[in-house]
């Protein structure tokens, strides 16, 4: 007897229709297949649609990064404008810096003017008009002589000075009197008197040439217009000191 279980293989000739079986499963695959057709295109219609949350966050991600942009572009030309404004404020500080030097300069200078003269009119000085307070000579490495000359007046202290100062210099030249003129000193004709204009108070100077085998005794400082001038004679070894007053 023979007891083996009947084969589950057919053999189907050509043109043998297909059992309940081979439909079924031609069904199934069938099936399966549209579906997995189906998911795919809503797979790539979700990812791909910019309603979807991927294309929310990719849309997201692009106007987050032209914000950013946006922003950097304004935070440069805040900065370009920062650099802008502390250059013009710096250059604006020097200018200021520079300014207020300038005038301690001159209100130090004016002081020393006050100073000094206080010191030449103070409370016991002699009330005098217009005046030569001294004269100085300094040599020159050019061979010439540097001089300086203060005027003075405190006998009208509401009264501006105006005039020409000039001096001659006395002396001895070839074992004689000899006088220098205020051409000669330059060298020059028609020379014009130094002009001074003043309340107080001024120091004139400058540089003149004595001649050579000059030995140099007096000086006379004339004050005024020329014919209505007054003079002061000053001592050549004690320039600044006054040796006679006018003449």
């Amino acid at each position: 007897m023979n007891n083996r279980p009947p084969s589950r293989v057919q053999i189907r000739m050509p043109g043998q229709a297909a059992g309940p079986h081979d439909r079924r499963r031609l069904w199934v695959l069938a099936a399966g297949a549209l579906i997995a057709l189906l998911l795919a295109g809503l797979l790539g219609y979700w990812l791909g649609r910019p309603g979807g949350e991927l294309g929310d966050t990719l849309e997201g991600a692009q106007q987050r990064a032209e914000s950013l942009q946006q922003q950097l572009v304004e935070l440069r030309q805040k900065q370009a404008t920062l650099e802008a404004s502390d250059r013009i404020s710096r250059a604006a500080n020097n200018e200021v810096q520079a300014s207020l030097a300038e005038r301690d300069e001159e209100i130090a200078g004016l002081r020393a003017d006050v100073a000094f003269y206080e010191r030449l009119v103070g409370a016991t000085s002699q009330r005098k008009g217009l005046n030569t307070h001294s004269i100085e000579f300094r040599p020159e490495t050019a061979g010439t002589w540097q001089y300086s000359v203060v005027l003075t007046q405190n006998l009208n202290r509401g009264a501006i000075s105006q005039g020409q100062m000039r001096f001659t210099v006395e002396g001895v030249k070839n074992g004689r009197l000899a006088t220098v003129s205020w051409d000669e000193l330059h060298q020059r004709s028609n020379v014009p008197g130094q002009e001074y204009s003043f309340r107080y108070f001024q120091q004139l100077g400058g540089s003149v040439i004595l001649p050579a085998d000059f030995t140099p005794q007096r000086v006379k400082v004339t004050l005024g217009s020329g014919t209505g001038g007054s003079t002061q004679v000053f001592d050549w070894k004690q320039a600044g000191a006054p040796a006679a007053n006018g003449e």
